[in-house]
């Protein structure tokens, strides 16, 4: 059992991750703040860390209480939010991307990844915004805004390597970028990403991947991988859902041709072939098949290896379900663009400051011990608070003493707004 030989242990590890130097030079350096304005950056940047996990409020009145709470000197609400300003959510997205690297998210990795030099998994997910922002952030459907959040997640590091922010028409797939990055990796795609392009891409540039297999695209079986006895139905020349129906195999594992359109060149479109495995995996409670495309060799990987390596896509939805469900990502409630991205950064620094302290909780828990993302999640939101006052005090921040605050932030802002009360009186 791990003994805390200093009551720093904590403070000392969010500090090397974020140093208050390194946070103020990088402020001063993208206009943030001037060297000897009222603005102290570490209590802002902290506040904003630990203000998605405390509390249930995530409106920007309860960060401003949280900065205050954690400062020297305290800002008005008009003193705090002309300081949200485009160039926080640069700097802001600029500590979450030195970042990420920080960022651990527990998964056991199966044996069958252990040949590939990492395995990757793209998603996004919907951030929905008021209306007021649809020209901004568009949406599906009208009357309606939404932002879409795209992670590149690499499980074999347990890290976030890419991460982006667009509107909620931007299709998942234009976020992913097929290149050389590709080369000995194993991509596991949803249907968001299916292109036969993009497959040959991954493909050619030394990747691999497995993708479900849409359902529209209905290739043509070439030969069958794998021999069954008796009166079994043969597949070559099928297409593969139109055979599918029929079968009552455990397995499917054929190999088939696709047809694709390549990049216009001089402004001409050529066509090209590729040839591709489709495994299928019986279900036998919804009786069908789970199916997938992939260019990974029978040779080494069984159907029901391919469906095993692609349920660790769970992780990322874990991730989602994360951010969303403990730091309410989805409940932003503003008219301002660069407020939606600042508050995205935010959620997405309390994600990497809570795995940093899972990470240091690992270190000194006992071996064996399992620590559940979701119940880490709860554990982190729950002790928020506590480590923020630990870490005010560690950093020397002495803020106004309390009465000062209550007293500030329960008045009314405008003496000639009249409250409800007095209306009504």
């Amino acid at each position: 059992m791990y003994t805390e030989t200093s009551s720093d242990v904590i403070e000392q590890r969010l500090t090397n991750l974020l140093p208050s130097e390194a946070l103020e030079d990088h402020a001063e350096a993208v206009g943030v703040i001037e060297r000897e304005g009222k603005l102290q950056i570490p209590p802002l940047v902290w506040s904003f860390a630990f203000g998605f996990a405390t509390g249930e409020s995530r409106t920007l009145a309860a960060f401003r209480r949280s900065y205050n709470a954690t400062a020297d000197e305290t800002l008005s609400p008009g003193g705090y939010y002309q300081r949200l300003t485009p160039n926080l959510a640069t700097y802001l997205r600029d500590l979450v991307e030195a970042r990420l690297d920080e960022v651990a998210v527990p998964h056991t990795v199966t044996d069958e990844f252990e040949r590939f030099r990492d395995v990757m998994i793209s998603d996004g997910t919907i951030v929905r915004l008021n209306e007021l922002l649809s020209d901004e952030f568009q949406a599906r459907k009208k009357d309606q805004a939404g932002a879409r959040l795209h992670l590149v997640h690499n499980v074999t590091d347990q890290t976030i390597d890419q991460f982006s922010i667009t509107d909620e028409k931007a299709h998942d797939s234009t976020e992913f970028d097929t290149g050389s990055w590709l080369e000995g990796r194993l991509a596991l795609l949803d249907l968001a990403y299916f292109k036969y392009r993009r497959f040959a891409l991954i493909d050619e540039n030394g990747g691999y991947f497995v993708s479900r297999l849409k359902e529209s695209a209905n290739p043509v079986i070439t030969e069958e991988l794998r021999e069954w006895r008796g009166d079994a139905i043969p597949l070559e020349g099928e297409k593969v859902f139109d055979v599918v129906d029929d079968l009552q195999r455990k397995y499917i594992d054929v190999e088939v041709e696709v047809e694709f359109d390549r990049r216009p060149y001089a402004g001409e479109q050529s066509q090209d072939t590729k040839t591709f495995r489709v495994v299928g995996v019986r279900n036998e409670d919804a009786d069908d098949y789970h199916l997938y495309i992939t260019n990974l060799c029978r040779e080494e990987f069984l159907p029901e290896d391919i469906a095993t390596m692609y349920q660790s896509r769970w992780a990322v939805e874990l991730l989602f379900r994360e951010l969303k469900t403990r730091y309410r990502l989805d409940e932003f409630d503003t008219t301002k663009p660069h407020i939606v991205e600042i508050l995205v950064y935010a959620a997405l620094l309390s994600l990497v400051v809570s795995r940093e302290l899972l990470s240091l909780v690992m270190e000194h828990a006992e071996d064996g011990a399992v620590f559940p993302p979701e119940r880490w999640a709860a554990t982190f939101r729950s002790h928020a608070q506590l480590i923020l006052d630990r870490l005010r005090q560690f950093l020397g921040y002495s803020p106004p003493p309390l009465l000062d605050r209550l007293i500030e932030d329960a008045q009314k802002i405008h003496q000639q707004r009249l409250v409800l009360q007095e209306r009504l009186a």
